[in-house]
């Protein structure tokens, strides 16, 4: 089962992952958290940030998120590129895959912009940035919109929780899992 997040960088995957990461873990101790950033941070300065680079990167989360999901160990992704052939892979090939566009209008991520990555790349200082030099694909046929514009990461994690097969009767049971 794999819950896979996407969005602009500064949409919000990351803490709504973690949030419920967080809420979940207690009852499903075996619940892994795959973030992009982290991800690249593991394997390496190898990759740079062209969209082949992104392409690639998805692929290793991707293998990652399918070897674990194989192994019945439940998933969250949190990862940025969104190209719709990727996205296409993964509802052909990842196991109870559930797809969620964590949405923000591009002038609020811009706003919040959390590692300064915009203004950089707004100034010319940094180049390859997904929304600005990099074409954004929104997901086609997600399974879930979350709008960050108006609501708190808690919320978003509360509705997500409840709109997943796997992680409602975490919700509708208060987060005990009898079974």
């Amino acid at each position: 089962m794999v819950l896979w997040l996407t969005g602009l960088s500064g949409a919000g995957k990351s803490t709504i992952a973690q949030a419920v990461h967080a809420l979940a873990k207690p009852r499903m101790p075996g619940l892994v958290l795959i973030d992009g950033d982290v991800i690249r941070a593991l394997f390496g300065a190898g990759l740079g940030y062209k969209e082949a680079d992104r392409y690639q990167q998805i692929g290793r989360i991707q293998r990652l998120a399918g070897m674990l999901s194989g192994q019945d160990i439940r998933v969250i992704v949190a990862a940025l590129y969104c190209h719709p052939d990727l996205m296409a892979w993964n509802r052909a090939n990842l196991p109870g895959y559930f797809e969620v566009y964590v949405d923000a209008p591009l002038n609020l991520v811009r706003q919040r912009d959390v590692k300064g990555l915009y203004a950089r790349a707004l100034a010319g200082e940094t180049s390859d940035v997904v929304g600005v030099d990099i074409p954004w694909h929104a997901p086609q046929a997600p399974d879930l919109i979350i709008d960050t514009a108006n609501e708190t990461p808690a919320q978003s994690a509360r509705r997500l929780m409840q709109a997943v097969p796997w992680l409602a009767e975490l919700v509708s049971t208060g987060g005990r899992n009898d079974g």
